[in-house]
């Protein structure tokens, strides 16, 4: 029952959740990026006020990128969209789902394989930069949860990766949510100690800006 009613309540979500055709930015992703939406502060939200222009958001919790159906996989949110800017996330529900915080190598070489240039992510990257559109791949912050545990290594992996990629392109911009955010200061998440706190998503929209409007 409870299984149903989260389905429920993730496909209301994604009937809501659009981005506009004359959209300049769509922001999309995991629940990182969509935590706060309900009370107009997520990511995408806080960018929009800040830019001062539309922000599209197709960003929804539960998603994955080699998994999931409709909006609840990340290459799928994205199906369609034009946009100068695609601002993302995503990878941590592949890993919980699939591994236990150790024994992950197989998820991230299917996520992205050691050098950077192989697997879904990678792909999904190079089917946004076809369609002209520049790239920020937002990585994870370390949270209250699992800061100190086995739990690290499979997302320093998944981060050191990354940067592989994005070194490989200059039109693929990652940002380290890590640089704004402290796993001792508990103002930044949710009551879970995993997610982010409006205040916290307003410091990773804050990271994204700057990138963003270096570009103005």
């Amino acid at each position: 029952m409870i299984r149903w009613t989260v389905l429920a309540l993730c496909l209301l979500a994604a009937c809501g959740r659009t981005a506009s055709q004359d959209a300049r930015v769509v922001v999309a992703g995991d629940s990182v990026m969509a935590w706060n939406s309900m009370t107009g502060g997520s990511v995408a939200d806080v960018l929009q006020e800040r830019l001062g222009e539309p922000v599209g958001d197709v960003s929804l919790s539960f998603a994955q990128v080699a998994g999931g159906v409709g909006g609840l996989n990340i290459p799928t949110q994205l199906d369609g969209v034009q946009a100068e800017w695609v601002v993302l996330n995503g990878g941590a529900n592949d890993l919980s789902r699939n591994c236990d915080c150790s024994d992950c190598g197989p998820v991230l070489d299917r996520l992205i394989s050691d050098d950077g240039t192989q697997g879904a992510i990678p792909a999904l990257v190079a089917d946004l930069r076809g369609r002209g559109a520049q790239v920020v791949w937002a990585d994870y912050y370390t949270s209250p949860r699992y800061a100190g545990t086995a739990c690290e290594a499979p997302y320093q992996a998944l981060e050191e990766r990354l940067s592989r990629m994005a070194g490989a392109d200059d039109g693929v911009t990652l940002v380290d949510m890590d640089d704004v955010f402290s796993p001792d200061d508990l103002s930044l998440f949710a009551f879970d100690r995993t997610h982010p706190s409006q205040k916290g998503s307003a410091r990773i929209a804050s990271l994204v800006a700057s990138v963003l409007e270096r570009d103005r």
